[in-house]
């Protein structure tokens, strides 16, 4: 898996590309905990993100619980196949998915 950040002031945007399953969701997750304290605004960007395992969404409901309470979190650019895996999970009731 790709990570590609940008931090715009207080607005951090994450764009993946590849699979995020158990093997790197922690990669994830480090460096969304290296950069969620300095940002109000969390935009995750799947435009290139083929797969997403129940590891990967459990990085997700993290970020998700520790966005809230600031600007939020926002995922756009969703396949069919990983917004899938959100309505069977009912994350897509949860998340904001553009």
């Amino acid at each position: 898996m790709t990570i590609t950040k940008n931090l715009n002031g207080t607005a951090l945007e994450i764009a993946l590309a590849g699979r995020l399953d158990t093997m790197t969701a922690p990669e994830l997750e480090a460096e969304l905990n290296k950069d969620l304290g300095g940002a109000d605004s969390l935009t995750l960007d799947f435009g290139k993100l083929d797969y997403i395992s129940s590891a990967g969404l459990r990085v997700l409901l993290t970020a998700h619980k520790a966005m809230a309470a600031k600007g939020g979190m926002k995922i756009c650019n969703v396949n069919e196949v990983v917004q899938e895996v959100f309505e069977v999970t009912g994350f897509a009731d949860i998340l904001t998915i553009e």
